[in-house]
């Protein structure tokens, strides 16, 4: 076995204990964007192409309300921009790739990819072929999203309300964002961000989110920037 093969197929086991998590969340995505008015095409595109469920679900949420396009966009961009951290987080252990590399690597970046990919390089360390783990891992949640999707647009209104599969989603993140917890920064930026989330979750349009996340970021960043001046005290 390659060495190539062995970090893909690394990355792919990896990601199974989420993909569990995952499958019902994209069924619950296909089965919600039928009902906000988009086309089966329109749907699965999405999925394809924009492949970010939470964007997903905020944007079949708000088209269903008839939300202003500018606030669709807004909260989108509020609530993606994570993924800039997520590649911020990444970059010292890809520096060395191709733009090619790069461009594909990033299409595939999610919260699902990155925390068990972020665990494996901080163990690991950065090695000639450690971006095929990432690779496999994202690999391995676009092709369980596309099957997911297609399967929640298939079957539509068919599946039962009692199944609550929603549950899948909070479980999913729980399960990402704890073994990241490491230090004060991070538990400050998840603590905050979730209680700001539930306080606000009555605005309208999904502002509760947009403001969580800015919470959420400002106090890990501010927490963060006292750490380091008291590392160069």
């Amino acid at each position: 076995m390659t060495e190539q093969t062995k970090n893909f197929l690394d990355g792919v086991r990896a990601e199974i204990p989420l993909l569990i998590g995952v499958f019902p969340f994209g069924m619950i995505y296909g089965a919600l964007a039928l009902n906000a008015g988009l086309s089966i095409a329109a749907a699965q595109l999405m999925s394809s192409i924009v492949f970010a469920g939470s964007a997903q679900f905020i944007t079949t949420q708000l088209v269903r309300e008839s939300a202003p396009g500018l606030i669709i966009v807004l909260t989108i961009a509020v609530v993606n921009l994570r993924h800039m951290l997520y590649s911020a987080s990444l970059a010292p252990y890809l520096t060395s790739l191709s733009t090619r590399w790069k461009a594909l690597l990033s299409y595939l970046l999610t919260d699902e990819a990155y925390a068990p990919t972020v665990i494996h390089y901080e163990k690991e360390g950065v090695t000639p072929y450690s971006h095929w783990f990432l690779l496999g891992a994202g690999l391995a949640l676009w092709c369980t999203w596309q099957v997911s999707t297609a399967l929640g647009i298939f079957l539509g209104t068919a599946i039962p309300e009692e199944w609550s599969l929603d549950f899948a989603l909070p479980l999913t993140f729980i399960a990402m964002v704890v073994p990241v917890l490491k230090d004060r920064p991070a538990i400050a930026a998840a603590l905050s961000a979730g209680i700001v989330a539930l306080a606000a979750y009555s605005l309208p349009y999904k502002l509760g989110l947009i403001l969580a996340a800015l919470v959420g970021i400002a106090s890990g960043t501010l927490l963060e920037g006292r750490k380091s001046q008291k590392g160069i005290l």
